[in-house]
């Protein structure tokens, strides 16, 4: 008795490919109207920063004008930046008016 084995072309043809999810920044804007206790105290409650890192970035904002904080996928980003802009305003600075402003860029 004779096997015969018989494979389409698809099977034979099979590709292993990896796709990388694209990855975004989350860029913190300066404005100074806001302190670094409260730069500080923003990057350690959403990003989960410790605050050595979270007053670097604070210096770095203060400086540059801008930081990357964070660094994910579309949809995360998006979120962390509307935490940033929803974070509410400054209770050190009495003419405070609101958070600090955001926005994500590809890496």
């Amino acid at each position: 008795m004779t096997n015969i084995s018989t494979q389409t072309e698809n099977e034979t043809a099979i590709e292993s490919t990896t796709k990388t999810i694209p990855q975004y920044h989350v860029v913190l804007l300066d404005d100074n109207e806001h302190t670094y206790e409260y730069v500080i105290e923003m990057l350690t409650g959403i990003f989960g920063h410790s605050a050595q890192t979270a007053f670097e970035m604070a210096v770095i904002v203060d400086t540059q004008k801008r930081v990357v904080v964070y660094t994910t996928y579309k949809e995360r980003a998006e979120q962390k930046k509307r935490q940033i802009e929803n974070y509410g305003a400054d209770w050190r600075i009495p003419s405070c008016k609101g958070s600090m402003s955001a926005y994500i860029e590809t890496a």
